[in-house]
């Protein structure tokens, strides 16, 4: 049995057009996919952008619901559980957002943001602050940030480290499953290299499940174990990362690889 199996997943939305909105037309963000992710996999999603990337990782962390299709977790289909249950099981799957300026709250201390995290499964630290400032620290250090720094806010540190602290938040909750949506694309080039290796690194720590999405082939060969080509809301070829690179099977996945700046 998989860990993760998307079957015949699928997501429109409707939208009005025409004169004064009296037509509607139907866009197929995801349409159809299946895909199956073992445990302590690190899968590659690529394709350009507006070909359903993102819209397929908000179905699987049930941030939108399918118009047809499930994702079954574990053998469970998460549709088919009462919303507390949903709730529960949300905690196992976490996502890292593209923009690390974003996706932390400009008001909230580093102690208040990764306890916030922590708090959502380890709720008896609720009543120890000590043991609370201790895990907290301890998260800091596992991403290679010091543990002395929580009490500073997010405007204190750079890009990088603050996509590291996206990344300990994302860990708090002691998930099974990481959905990362472009990571490193707003990161320098020289930092890229360090958040891939820190993902890689907690895999392998934590024996953790993650889907990595991007535009960028290079970047997801350096990580994921298999690669999964999206286009037009459809999955166009997978299969393992050097066989994608070395026998592309699809157009869209020589258009991505043509991309890929060559050094002469």
């Amino acid at each position: 049995m998989s860990y993760l199996e998307l079957q015949n997943l699928t997501k429109h939305f409707t939208k009005r057009d025409g004169w004064l909105g009296s037509g509607t037309t139907t866009v197929k963000a995801v349409d159809d996919v299946s895909l199956k992710i073992e445990k302590g996999e690190i899968l590659g999603l690529v394709g350009e952008s507006g070909c359903g990337k993102s819209t397929l990782s908000r179905l699987v962390m049930q941030l939108l619901m399918p118009t047809s299709g499930s994702v079954v977790l574990e053998g469970e289909r998460l549709a088919d559980l009462p919303p507390h249950e949903i709730r529960k099981r949300r905690r196992d799957f976490q996502m890292i957002f593209q923009d690390p300026y974003a996706s932390l709250n400009p008001r909230m201390t580093i102690f208040s943001t990764l306890a916030e995290a922590i708090l959502t499964r380890r709720t008896l630290l609720q009543s120890d602050r000590d043991g609370l400032e201790e895990a907290v620290s301890e998260l800091m250090e596992r991403v290679g940030l010091d543990g002395r720094y929580i009490r500073k806010y997010p405007h204190e540190f750079s890009g990088g480290q603050r996509q590291r602290i996206a990344i300990a938040r994302a860990l708090g909750p002691e998930p099974k499953l990481i959905l990362a949506d472009e990571p490193v694309s707003a990161l320098d080039v020289s930092i890229q290299s360090q958040i891939l290796n820190l993902l890689r690194q907690l895999r392998d720590e934590l024996e953790l499940t993650m889907i990595f999405i991007s535009h960028d082939l290079s970047v997801v060969r350096y990580i994921a174990d298999r690669i999964a080509v999206m286009d037009q809301g459809k999955i166009v070829e997978v299969g393992e990362a050097d066989a994608v690179f070395d026998s592309p099977q699809s157009e869209v996945t020589e258009i991505l690889l043509s991309a890929i700046p060559q050094i002469r």
